[in-house]
């Protein structure tokens, strides 16, 4: 965006014609709600507007509840059965498969009690009420390592509402330092459109005089136009990048943005004591996203260890159980009557096939794990790289703001010297043309070193997590 806008300029100082009818661009402004605003301000509206914030900040809760499900596997197990049923009638046949005759049935306490075969009533309805608890007091880890788990989950979410914070403040900036480039360039571009008309003045009173051709009037109108179109397409430009600060800021379309001149002058005046690079390279080390991203990614990556080692491990819980039931069937002739039975004891389980089985999901767990450290590194050094990048180019914009500034001096001095000769009839008309473009080019070009300048600060800012 901003590389889009330098071009526009570099065009500009070529002598292109671009952009914007200052009667537009005040039209613009009444017809929308003008609105001057600093970049803090556009920070809060958007932590609060911005839909891909809203997004993260979603799965942020999401992530909060899978750390309270993850707790919840410490909790006790309670599990509540209730059946009913319907038995039909027993038929009772002898071991020979003889429906006649009898078979004796031994009653406890009375002795052998001979029972005729055939079919046999039984009670027909049953029922079944079960009431179990069941607490794990040891998993091999996997309960705590689940919540450990879920924890750096919750952290690797709220990293994301941040990450996402600060590209779109990132976002904002640019388009922010946008608007105040085309600003500044629309200012230089109007007052180059009143020093010219006031040139023109004097050329027509000295025509009438005899003293100017009527073709120097005629090339001066034509440079007049060419700004007047430049202002044109200046306006318009502003117009499209305000339309998508306010579509990412969510404000009514008809809003019009002002930047803070003062607070950019300000921030100007600051970079005069800008941190050296050492200082820059420990703040990125510390609160750069990407590194600690990588850094919760290979905490988790080490819980995924332990997690798949816990498989291989036995499970060991308490139970207690009670259960209520009817008819009574432990008899050969059920008897129609209700039963409680309870018990409480201590259950051990374990996979053998984990022997076989879970060595591979080990080692994976453990290549992921170096995985993530080696990432940790790449990383660092990707940001190390891009904070030594900025500063330079941030060192060197400060330079050329010092060299556009000398060249906006000598460019003003040349044009009044030109001009003095040029109405005492010791200059060309095409001197005078060269003077004023090389006194506009000059003052783009400080607009446009001053803003980038801006911008490799706040690249620098958003490397090391500070919008």
């Amino acid at each position: 965006m901003i590389k889009k806008i330098m071009l526009l300029s570099l065009l500009l100082a070529g002598g292109s014609s671009w952009a914007v009818a200052q009667s537009s661009g005040h039209q613009n402004r009444q017809d929308g709600h003008v609105q001057t605003m600093t970049l803090a301000s556009l920070y809060n509206l958007a932590d609060r507007n911005s839909q891909k914030v809203k997004v993260s900040e979603v799965a942020l809760r999401a992530a909060d509840e899978g750390v309270a499900a993850a707790k919840s596997a410490m909790l006790p197990s309670v599990d509540l059965g209730l059946q009913g049923s319907y038995t039909g009638n027993a038929f009772m046949l002898s071991r020979g498969f003889s429906a006649s005759g009898t078979t004796d049935y031994i009653v406890p306490g009375v002795g052998v009690v001979p029972v005729s075969n055939g079919k046999q009533d039984t009670p027909h309805w049953g029922n079944s009420f079960t009431a179990q608890v069941a607490q794990v007091v040891y998993a091999g880890g996997a309960i705590r390592s689940g919540i450990r788990m879920a924890e750096l989950g919750k952290d690797l979410a709220e990293l994301d509402v941040e990450k996402n914070r600060q590209e779109v403040r990132f976002l904002l900036t640019g388009y922010y330092l946008d608007l105040c480039k085309l600003s500044n360039q629309m200012d230089v571009v109007r007052q180059n459109i009143e020093l010219t008309r006031k040139v023109i003045a004097q050329m027509k009173a000295r025509h009438e005089q005899g003293t100017v051709l009527k073709n120097d009037i005629t090339r001066y109108d034509y440079q007049l136009k060419s700004l007047e179109l430049t202002l044109k397409k200046l306006t318009d430009a502003s117009a499209i990048i305000n339309h998508q600060l306010v579509t990412t800021l969510h404000l009514p379309e008809q809003t019009v943005i002002v930047p803070d001149k003062n607070e950019v002058d300000a921030d100007i005046r600051a970079l005069s004591a800008i941190a050296t690079q050492d200082a820059w390279q420990r703040q990125a080390a510390d609160n750069n996203i990407g590194i600690r991203q990588a850094q919760v990614a290979k905490s988790l990556a080490a819980e995924k260890v332990r997690q798949a080692k816990a498989a291989s491990l036995p499970s060991v819980a308490v139970v207690a159980e009670n259960q209520l039931y009817g008819p009574y069937t432990q008899d050969l002739i059920p008897k129609n009557c209700n039963v409680n039975v309870w018990f409480v004891g201590v259950g051990v389980k374990y996979s053998l096939g984990s022997i076989w089985k879970n060595k591979h999901q080990v080692r994976k767990a453990r290549m992921e794990h170096q995985q993530a450290h080696e990432t940790i590194s790449l990383a660092r050094e990707g940001v190390e790289n891009a904070v030594q990048a900025n500063y330079t180019n941030l060192l060197t914009a400060q330079t050329e703001v010092g060299t556009q500034e000398k060249q906006v001096e000598l460019a003003k001095q040349n044009y009044s010297v030109v001009q003095n000769r040029y109405q005492n009839d010791l200059a060309l008309l095409t001197d005078m043309l060269d003077a004023s473009n090389m006194k506009l080019s000059a003052e783009m070009a400080l607009v446009n070193a001053r803003i980038n300048m801006l911008y490799n600060f706040y690249q620098l800012k958003y490397v090391t997590n500070t919008l």
